[in-house]
C-alpha cells in the first residue's frame, strides 16, 4: 500500500484555509450585525454594516451550498 502524502497535505491545507476563511467571514457578518445594534442604541443608522453582514452570510451560504454540490455530484 502506498500513501500519497503530498495529496493528503494538499487536502489538509485547502481544508484549513477554507475553514478559517468561512469562520472569518461569518465572524465579520456577526460583527456587522452587532454594529447595527450599537447604532440603534445611539440613534444612528448602520446600513453599510448591515449590508456587508448580509453579504458575508450570503457568501458563507454559497460556499456551503457549493461544497454540498461537489459532494452530491460525485455520488
Amino acid at each position: 500500500m502506498n500513501i500519497d502524502w503530498a495529496a493528503i497535505g494538499s487536502v489538509f491545507g485547502v481544508s484549513l484555509v477554507a475553514t478559517v476563511g468561512l469562520v472569518a467571514l461569518f465572524t465579520l457578518g456577526i460583527k456587522g450585525l452587532s454594529a447595527r445594534e450599537r447604532a440603534a442604541a445611539q440613534g444612528d443608522s448602520a446600513v453599510l454594516a448591515v449590508t456587508a453582514a448580509y453579504l458575508c452570510f450570503a457568501a458563507c451560504a454559497a460556499a456551503v451550498a457549493w461544497g454540498i454540490h461537489l459532494i452530491v455530484a460525485k455520488a
